[in-house]
């Protein structure tokens, strides 16, 4: 008996996935500073006797953070695999696969292929040139099922470590 797996459980992530450092937040190194000002907004008129905590301030190198919504992915052995465009996550909002476009030549007969986000290296990636490396084949991924909104993910690992979606009736 096979069930559906509903299209909430695929959400695009790019906002939760880079974390933009202004240019004013850096010196001349790149180096955010070693004792950023915090940033307390105003606080808004509340009734009396309540409080809000401010918003905590997480500051991340250009360095350290990438988007991946469009960058490149290759095959360790740098064979291009495609690019990244959706990212899926499960119900507790942990990442747990990219949806790659595949093949075809500008656009035309490429597919989409889920692949585990395990499967996918970020250590080369150095500046917006560079691509995600992929523990996969060509081969591998050709023969991956393809991805299609609204029906049954099927998600092509290296490991074969990746758990089961728990979702509910």
């Amino acid at each position: 008996m096979s069930r559906n797996v509903p299209t909430s459980v695929v959400v695009l992530m790019a906002a939760a996935l880079i974390c933009a450092v202004p240019n004013a937040m850096a010196d001349d190194t790149g180096s955010p500073p070693a004792n950023p000002a915090p940033a307390n907004p105003p606080a808004a008129a509340k009734p009396s006797g309540e409080t809000t905590a401010p918003p905590s301030i997480t500051v991340i190198s250009p360095a350290d953070a990438h988007g991946v919504l469009g960058r490149d992915v290759r095959s360790t052995g740098g064979q291009n695999m495609g690019r990244i465009v959706e990212v899926i996550v499960d119900r507790a909002g942990v990442v747990r696969a990219a949806v790659i476009d595949f093949g075809g030549f500008l656009g035309v007969g490429s597919r989409k292929i889920v692949v585990d986000w395990n499967a996918l290296h970020f250590g080369g990636v150095k500046g917006k040139s560079d691509s995600i490396s992929l523990e996969l084949t060509q081969d591998q991924v050709r023969a991956a099922p393809e991805y299609k909104e609204g029906a049954s993910v099927v998600v092509l690992g290296a490991s074969g470590t990746l758990q089961p979606l728990n979702i509910g009736p």
